[in-house]
């Protein structure tokens, strides 16, 4: 295959039906996809299934990208791929988790049922092991997952101000957050080595203008008018 220059070409090609193009376009940005798939492990799904869901949102991100916006691809990537991921879990992957659970917890009552009809007594850990055929952390969960469901203004403890829907972190401006610091980082690597070494030294290091503008032999006034430069490029590179 021949060696097209950036994203933008092959994003081009793809969209006219080069499907080699689309192959490369995958190959250069898989590393994206996997960063984005690690995230969401320890969710109940297969971290191959994740990577997959996040090609799927890669091959989207293909065909809607706008190649006239100006914008880098990975930057417009970086949401698709991850509502592509969110949205399996929040429509299937966790229904398909809880009903798992559901079952489990099913086989769990009536084996407890059973065994206290018998017995005279609550089970033990070990004999619901030994009855169910599930291990101490299925148990776990499933008994979990029969308890009730709560209302969020549940009070917790004795202070009414301090409810369920207070103490619960909000999710989805948590993962806004991750796509924000997700599209900050690429962005900051295709910055110019200069304009990226003020930023670190400014942002990360968190040295004033006049030390940055002393460990790089600028002047500060240089350094001023350089970081302005770099969060309005900045500013219209991430969206």
């Amino acid at each position: 295959m021949s060696d097209y220059s950036d994203n933008k070409t092959y994003i081009e090609l793809s969209k006219s039906g080069d499907e080699n193009a689309t192959e490369e376009l995958i190959r250069r940005n898989y590393a994206l996809a996997t960063s984005i798939a690690k995230r969401f492990c320890g969710r109940g799904v297969e971290y191959e299934d994740l990577i997959q869901l996040a090609l799927i949102g890669m091959l989207k991100a293909i065909r809607t990208f706008d190649t006239e916006r100006g914008t880098a691809f990975s930057t417009y990537a970086v949401p698709l791929i991850m509502g592509e991921i969110r949205k399996f879990l929040r429509d299937d992957g966790m229904i398909k988790v809880n009903r798992q659970m559901r079952r489990n917890g099913a086989i769990l009552m009536r084996s407890r049922e059973e065994f206290m009809e018998s017995e005279g007594r609550e089970p033990h850990i070990e004999e619901l092991m030994e009855m169910t055929g599930l291990s101490r952390d299925e148990i776990a969960v499933a008994l979990d997952s029969c308890r009730p469901v709560a209302s969020l203004s549940e009070q917790i403890g004795d202070d009414p101000s301090l409810t369920i829907e207070n103490t619960v972190e909000d999710t989805e401006h948590s993962m806004d957050r991750i796509f924000d610091r997700i599209a900050l980082s690429d962005a900051l690597d295709r910055l110019p080595d200069n304009w990226r070494r003020i930023i670190v030294l400014r942002y990360f290091k968190d040295y004033s203008q006049q030390q940055t503008a002393d460990i790089l032999g600028l002047s500060q006034v240089k350094v001023s008018r350089e970081e302005k430069k770099i969060i309005a490029h900045l500013r219209e590179n991430i969206v």
